[in-house]
Order: structure tokens, then sequence, then C-alpha cells
């Protein structure tokens, strides 16, 4: 039995392989060493029997270091071989199992692993390593500048796709320079699937104005769309006339926030 062929006798829990096959797809620089050494430090250590566990770690050292060497041919030919070794031995435990759980499903996750096939690896090894180091390995090794990981993880796990939140993850992370209540802010709506890039552009316009802690805490209730709020503001706008920065703060504008906020004394 070849592991390309391999089926599992429980079905996948969690998501499939095409979901995971997605997060190469969103970054050119998708590190395949980062993914083959984090997965294999979650599966090995789960693996039963000593000697599978052994013949994993082989393999996974020589691996991983054609990965990080891919020009290397000598390399690419004894990674090949180790991981053919530890075929051959599942194989042959697997054929003559009494029924005890020596590894053998979570070996030939790891088999899957080293031989670049990481979404159908990740699928299997989540119904007994959990989502989250899985989730933190793949957003991770997307190696994207200016990227938001910890978002990124939030909104995966919130139930968005891997191209939707690492679009957003990019977006915000651009703005880590952002005050602390605006960030906040961005966070909750991104969390809410709300944050689009007109909305992140007038929130730009907020985190330029320079508000007290008790100003910030008025746009922070502005943003959220307080009505009663937004009411008084607007009257306030209208007073020191300025009566289209009212209209568009009645109307939800973001930009007329940072206005209104300043408003009030510091």
């Amino acid at each position: 039995m070849s592991v390309e062929t391999h089926t599992l006798e429980t079905p996948h829990r969690g998501h499939p392989a095409s979901w995971w096959a997605q997060f190469p797809e969103v970054s050119d620089r998708f590190d395949a060493a980062l993914v083959a050494e984090t997965l294999s430090d979650e599966i090995i250590p789960k693996i039963a029997s000593a000697l599978l566990r052994r013949e994993a770690e082989i393999a996974t050292e020589i691996v991983i270091r054609h990965l990080n060497k891919p020009s290397s041919e000598e390399l690419a030919a004894r990674a090949k071989k180790g991981v053919q070794r530890l075929v051959a031995t599942v194989e042959r435990l697997e054929e003559r199992s009494t029924g005890e759980d020596a590894g053998i499903a979570e070996t030939w996750a790891l088999c899957r692993c080293l031989q670049g096939d990481w979404a159908e690896a990740a699928a299997e090894a989540e119904t007994f390593v959990g989502t989250a180091p899985l989730l933190r390995a793949f957003v991770s090794a997307l190696r994207l500048e200016h990227f938001d990981i910890s978002l990124t993880v939030k909104l995966l796990n919130a139930g968005q796709v891997p191209a939707a939140a690492v679009r957003t993850g990019q977006i915000v992370g651009k703005y880590g320079w952002w005050p602390t209540w605006l960030l906040k802010i961005v966070n909750e709506r991104a969390m809410a699937g709300t944050l689009d890039e007109d909305t992140i552009a007038a929130l730009d316009n907020c985190a330029y104005a320079e508000l007290s802690p008790a100003q910030a805490r008025m746009a922070r209730r502005l943003l959220n769309g307080e009505p009663d709020l937004i009411d008084a503001s607007a009257y306030r706008l209208e007073g020191l006339g300025e009566p289209q920065a009212a209209a568009k703060l009645r109307e939800g504008d973001l930009i007329a926030v940072a206005l209104a906020a300043r408003l009030i004394p510091l």
C-alpha cells in the first residue's frame, strides 16, 4: 500500500484538504520547510510506536534539510529514500497490526507531509493534533510583509475562508501604528466581516486625529453607531457652522467621526 492511495478508516473532522490547500495559493513566498517542520513537531510525539517514531524523526530531519536547500540533488535523493523507508515501515507494521494503536494513522499523515502534500497532511492531523497549531503554522508560512498574523488566525477560527482572512490581515497589518482604540475597532469590524478598503481609508483619517483618552472613547462610541450620541454630536457640528459634516455623521460617514470627537473638551 502506498501513501498516495491510503485512506484513513475514520472520516476527516474539521477542515478538508481543499480548505488547507488555499494557503499556498495566497502567497508566492509560502515556506514549505516551516510547514513541514511544524507539522512534524506536532505529529511525531503522537506516534505511539518507538520504532515508527524513530523512523519518522530520521525521515523528517533529512526532508527538512532538503526543503531548506532545495538545489541539492544529494539531499533530494536522501530525502526521497528516507520517506520511502518510512512508508515501507508503516506498511509493514500495518500488515502485522494486532489492533493496538501504534500510531499508524499519525505516521500516514506525516508521510503525506514529508511528500509535500501539506493540505492532506493537515486535514488528517487536525483530528488528533487540533486546529490551533496547524493554523498558526500555515499562516506563519505565508511569509507576508506588514501582515497581522494574530488577527488572521482569529478570523480563520471565526469561520472566514483563508483568502478573505489573509487579505484582511494584510490590510490591517499596514496600519500597526494606529492608536490602540482604533485598532480595537478595526479588529471588531474585521471579526464581524464589515471591514473593507473604503472603511480602512475612512478610519485612516481618524488615526491621524490627535485625540485625548476621553475623545478616543467618544470616537469609539460614534463608530459603534450610538444614535443618541450621533444626534447630539451632529447638532454640535451644526451649531459650529459645519452642517455638511453633521449630515455626513448622521449618514454614518466615518471621516466625520474624528471631527465630532475632537469637539469635546480636552
